[in-house]
């Protein structure tokens, strides 16, 4: 597998800040029989075996921390995927989102015509009295 750089940098990020903020993952993280490479194999054949498309950034980081803290888990055969890294926009409070227009249509609406009946006055009221 061949991940991108992006979602190399991104993993590796996390995973070394966790290690530098967290005692206890930071011994994990050092063990010599565990790479980067490795748990990129890892996450890409957990998702594969999910069957899924998308993916919360958290997830994704979860992967890579059982990866490293679970001792069971050995080399994983490498997997053919791609992977998108991807930021979210920031959110703007004062515009609305872009909605995709698809398809246009190009007759103009024609009013559907009904025949109205008036109703039928079945109630008394002051005048009838």
């Amino acid at each position: 597998m061949k991940a991108s750089e992006n979602f190399k940098n991104a993993i590796e990020k996390y995973l070394s800040g966790l290690a530098q903020g967290d005692a206890a993952f930071a011994p994990h993280y050092a063990k010599a029989s565990k790479n980067l490479e490795s748990c990129l194999d890892y996450i890409g054949g957990e998702v594969k075996k999910t069957g899924l498309c998308a993916f919360d950034n958290q997830e994704i980081f979860d992967m890579a921390v059982k990866y490293y803290t679970d001792d069971s888990i050995g080399t994983p055969a490498p997997v053919a995927y791609k992977a998108v890294v991807q930021t979210p926009a920031p959110a703007d409070l004062f515009s609305q989102p872009e909605i995709p227009v698809t398809k246009m249509q190009t007759e103009p609406f024609l009013p559907i015509k009904k025949d109205v009946k008036p109703a039928v006055q079945t109630a008394l009221t002051l005048f009838d009295i």
